[in-house]
């Protein structure tokens, strides 16, 4: 009798490469966060900008004086620059950030589906990288339209010119990319972390941040809104006589008066 062929010892099981590995959860996730009932719902959040701006185009129209700040004369392009401070910056990046970022693993836990993702030769890492990646394309692609349409229905007003203002337009688009980046990637970690991440993430955005404006030292530190406001060169652009607050020293809302002087 002959001996029987000695078995192959088993072959290891390789995980593919982290940037692999992320593109495939890239893919799978960025078609479930475009289509999915939270971006609709912040859709139209992002939608009343368009509406504030076209209200302000309207005004500017029937009152032939202008906006004026502070008593002077404001253009299109310092209004611009306070609705990306206040509505976009203060607000709807938080929100992004908030809603998106807390739900990257979050979801998937509640909903008992990361058991399938870990179960491939993927990485956590890789799993929560692609995620991430796929909520900075998918708030980008929201975020961007509802800008430009702010950007060509507010800036004409007052004299203002699209093509003046539009470096501006790129310094603070990217602003916007960096804060998303940043809120998107503490979120994340809240949401990996800790129970009820959207409650924590919700005080944390709307209650701590803004309340550090009460205490003095460097609590303000420990927010993601003091190093956003060190890229700020000025909230309102120094036109128009507006109070520039926003230098990386403080911590302060832009102080404006505005008026609208009848015919």
């Amino acid at each position: 009798m002959t001996d029987a062929a000695p078995l192959a010892p088993p072959t290891a099981r390789t995980s593919p490469p982290l940037a692999a590995s992320a593109m495939r959860i890239f893919d799978l996730s960025l078609g479930q966060m475009l289509w999915s009932r939270r971006s609709v719902f912040l859709g139209l959040l992002l939608g009343g900008p368009i509406v504030i701006a076209v209200v302000l185009r309207i005004i500017d129209v029937l009152y032939r004086a202008g906006f004026q700040i502070n008593g002077a004369r404001t253009g299109g392009g310092t209004i611009f620059g306070l609705i990306i401070w206040i509505l976009y910056i203060r607000f709807i990046v938080p929100v992004l950030g908030v809603f998106y970022g807390t739900a990257l693993i979050a979801d998937e836990v509640e909903d008992k589906t990361i058991t399938y993702l870990f179960t491939r030769p993927i990485s956590r890492s890789a799993v929560l990288l692609g995620k991430y990646l796929a909520y900075l394309v998918c708030t980008t692609l929201l975020v961007l339209p509802s800008v430009m349409i702010v950007f060509f229905v507010v800036v004409p007003t007052g004299g203002g010119s699209i093509a003046q203002a539009f470096p501006s337009l790129l310094t603070d688009f990217g602003m916007l990319v960096a804060g998303l980046m940043a809120y998107g990637a503490v979120f994340a970690l809240v949401g990996t972390r800790l129970k009820r991440p959207l409650i924590v993430g919700l005080v944390f955005a709307f209650g701590w941040e803004p309340g550090v404006l009460f205490f003095p030292g460097y609590l303000k530190r420990a927010t993601v809104m003091y190093y956003l406001q060190a890229l700020v060169s000025g909230v309102s652009r120094g036109a128009g006589g507006v109070n520039q607050s926003g230098r990386a020293g403080g911590y302060h809302w832009p102080v404006a008066l505005v008026r609208c002087p009848r015919r």
